[in-house]
């Protein structure tokens, strides 16, 4: 497959009805790593919001349990849009999603805001380092998937067009980004997990890194001084060198997906693991979209138990029964 097989490929699809597919091929074969990067930076930016890392900080999930917490985030987002976001896999994913928002009052503007993170983040971090920018019909992908999660999540509002979610997300942070403490430690507490994940000795200078990467106001907001230039040039400079690399690359073969690689759950992941753990005591709430009733004659769509789906397995375990 050449390398831009798939980028041809996109280019023929109606991103109204092939959305899942579409990003289903970002996410999986042309940008993995970027994209994981995009949402990754997108949800530091939530917690330069005090009244949504002040919620963050009282759970106290990221201090007690961090890797948990981000792989449950990776987790739930990929149960949603593995089959489809209409599958019942994706649908049983939503409705756990909306069980554990349901226990805090939220406001629908902070909702809206997160979800256009989604959408803003991964296009800006792609466009500006990886290996290609998102032709046209990528970015309406994102579009189309942020419309569905705020129809299944019941968010007022979505705009209908990239332009909208930007101007949204822009005009959210100029009015509440501020600094407060629990800003600083929720993402104190998420770079810890971050820098795990490097040896020891890289630990400080992958902080750094990341750190570099970030704009002034969001590390205003998170208090953190702005990095040296050198640091930041630095940053950019080796991610746009990785990106003139990767675009020499030959594709993603078709059979090797990238798929999530929890280190919470090496051998697999049930949709009730997910979350706290006084999630699964909560009852289960149709849909917005289900909360009508069926039409007559119709058939009414059950609300499937959080696990519905069965296990789960984590990606060796799924080669090695494969190969038995």
């Amino acid at each position: 497959m050449g390398r831009y097989s798939r980028l041809h490929r996109i280019r023929r699809m109606d991103p109204a009805r092939d959305y899942a597919e579409i990003l289903r091929l970002m996410s999986q074969y042309e940008f993995p790593w970027d994209y994981r990067q995009g949402v990754s930076v997108a949800f530091l930016r939530d917690y330069g919001v005090p009244r949504i890392s002040v919620l963050l900080d009282r759970t106290q999930e990221f201090e007690r349990a961090g890797q948990k917490r981000y792989d449950d985030t990776v987790l739930i987002g990929y149960e949603m849009a593995a089959d489809g976001f209409d599958s019942e896999r994706g649908r049983a994913a939503a409705r756990h999603l909306n069980r554990i928002h349901g226990k805090y009052s939220i406001p629908n503007e902070d909702f809206r805001y997160v979800l256009a993170t989604t959408v803003v983040g991964p296009k800006r971090w792609i466009d500006r380092y990886g290996w290609r920018p998102l032709c046209t019909q990528e970015v309406q992908a994102l579009v189309e998937v942020g419309r569905k999660m705020a129809s299944v999540m019941g968010i007022e509002g979505a705009p209908d067009t990239y332009e909208g979610f930007e101007a949204l997300l822009d005009s959210y942070e100029e009015r509440m980004f501020a600094y407060d403490p629990a800003n600083r430690r929720v993402a104190n507490a998420t770079f810890r997990v971050m820098a795990s994940w490097y040896p020891r000795p890289l630990r400080p200078l992958v902080a750094r890194f990341s750190l570099a990467l970030l704009d002034e106001p969001l590390l205003k907001a998170l208090g953190f001084r702005p990095q040296p230039q050198w640091a930041q040039a630095s940053a950019s400079a080796a991610l746009r060198l990785r990106a003139r690399c990767v675009r020499r690359l030959p594709a993603r073969p078709r059979r090797f997906p990238s798929r999530p690689q929890p280190r919470s759950y090496p051998f697999g992941w049930r949709l009730d693991d997910l979350g706290p753990h006084w999630a699964r005591n909560r009852p289960l709430e149709p849909l917005p979209d289900e909360s009508d009733g069926p039409e007559e004659g119709a058939t009414p769509r059950q609300a499937a138990a959080p696990d519905s789906g069965g296990r789960t397995p984590a990606p060796g375990c799924r080669r090695q029964a494969r190969n038995s």
